[in-house]
């Protein structure tokens, strides 16, 4: 069996609790293991969230292991008496299977120090929304002169060869591909008209990414010039230099509240508890929100500023108000079957 790096770091520094604590079994001892999300959510929560928590929790031992949220799901799945993850990262769609499935179990609330300070959207009882991701137009204005208005945009003549998407195993794509059914008289229960809209874009494709970090790096690497993105994501690549652009569309751009969960048997329960509250705290959810990071936050003692304010909304009651958000309920009933339909058909 081959082990990856953090496979590795895992079992060494469950080993070596075993080792000082005799009595402890393996899964008592093994490190908090949380499962972030792949690219800029990594590198976010390694640099803020996690030393963090280490400072709060006389230097607990943890691991970060970025998945896409299907694999976190599929993880836990097949483990469920002894989970190999202890936290785990959901955007709305996967949250709610990871809750019907019964994966996680409810947030102590009433132990919680921040809880009720969150928005109200983010007071989720099965695990917190500690920040919003927002998705709408990314392009490079080096390339694209005009700056995009909206989402129709993408299928412009001049943009062959040049867009990028992601596929619908992340929110991005499938939130994205909503959106443009919408447009066209479609909707969440609906999205014959976007996957039609998806077969005429089939000439502007240059890439479809396998997740929002692999789509922020086809920027990188001059391979696209305009897609849909994450806000937080383009954010990172323009403080290292790469010449890219966020705008929201006309038609709104998309929010989507990341929800954290305790998975449930989980040895470490108190310790997952405490990463998540550390998640929470308005000094974590200020950093972030500043660059290069710039995720926006959800604790309302947190002031809104820099490029979140002047680029999306002023205060969480204006991101309310100006964004689009949608009915994840109704799109997970249709999901897997929307996911084989796009990789059959939506091939470039």
């Amino acid at each position: 069996m081959i082990m990856n790096r953090r496979s590795l770091l895992t079992t060494a520094l469950t080993l070596g609790a075993m080792k000082a604590f005799p009595g402890l079994s393996y899964a008592q001892a093994r490190p908090l293991v949380f499962a972030t999300f792949t690219g800029s959510w990594e590198e976010a929560h390694k640099a803020v969230l996690v030393p963090a928590f280490r400072k709060a929790n006389a230097d607990a031992a943890m691991v970060l292991d970025p998945m896409l949220s299907v694999d976190q799901i599929a993880k836990v799945n097949a483990a469920k008496a002894n989970p190999p993850i202890d936290v785990m990262l959901h955007d709305p769609g996967p949250a709610l299977v990871a809750v019907g499935q019964d994966l996680v179990e409810p947030y102590p609330v009433e132990k919680s120090a921040y809880y009720k300070d969150l928005i109200a959207e983010a007071q989720e009882p099965m695990g917190p929304a500690p920040f919003f991701q927002v998705v709408g137009l990314t392009y490079n204005p080096e390339a694209v002169k005009s700056p995009p208005t909206s989402w129709a945009d993408l299928w412009k003549p001049e943009f062959k060869g040049r867009v990028g998407i992601t596929n619908l195993n992340s929110t991005l794509g499938t939130g994205w591909l909503v959106e443009i059914a919408k447009m066209r008289g479609g909707s969440e229960a609906n999205v014959d008209p976007g996957f039609k809209a998806l077969e005429e874009l089939k000439p502007n494709l240059a890439a479809v990414a396998a997740n929002p970090g692999a789509l922020a790096t086809l920027f990188q690497q001059g391979q696209i010039d305009i897609s849909p993105g994450n806000f937080n994501a383009i954010q990172i690549l323009k403080a290292r230099g790469v010449p890219v652009e966020f705008v929201a569309p006309k038609e709104g751009a998309i929010a989507f509240k990341t929800t954290i969960h305790i998975v449930k048997n989980s040895p470490n329960r108190e310790l997952a508890f405490k990463l998540i509250e550390a998640a929470l705290t308005p000094e974590v959810q200020t950093t972030l929100m500043n660059p290069p990071y710039l995720i926006v936050p959800t604790n309302s003692k947190v002031t809104m500023g820099g490029e979140i304010a002047r680029v999306l909304a002023k205060d969480t009651a204006e991101l309310k108000k100006k964004f689009v958000f949608q009915d994840w309920k109704k799109i997970n009933e249709q999901r897997s079957a929307w996911i084989e339909r796009f990789n059959r058909e939506i091939k470039i």
